[in-house]
């Protein structure tokens, strides 16, 4: 899946079959749901679940808790535009989905 074919999805009522949980949660985000991508990122203790955690709470506003969730991503806090930000996150998960060997 291209990021383009991702944001055509946006359009459906669920998200794709088969995408890894931080996809569900961009995706949500996406759908303009914050509160369901929130909560999917949350549940996900990797440092590709952080990076999520602090784009939303970035995007919500709360720029302290980005910064620790970026931290925990290690990866700095992001001065992007948040359409960008969610670019880049959405196609590195997709990419990282593409060579996972399951």
């Amino acid at each position: 899946m291209t990021l383009e074919d991702f944001r055509i999805s946006l359009h459906e009522a669920q998200p794709p079959a088969g995408i890894v949980s931080l996809l569900a949660a961009m995706w949500w985000d996406g759908k303009g749901d914050w509160h369901r991508a929130h909560n999917i990122a949350q549940e996900v203790s990797s440092a590709d679940g952080a990076w999520v955690h602090a784009y939303l709470h970035r995007k919500e506003g709360d720029e302290g808790n980005a910064g620790y969730w970026y931290g925990q991503a290690r990866k700095p806090h992001s001065r992007l535009s948040l359409e960008s930000e969610w670019d880049e996150i959405v196609s590195t998960l997709l990419a990282s989905s593409r060579s996972d060997p399951k």
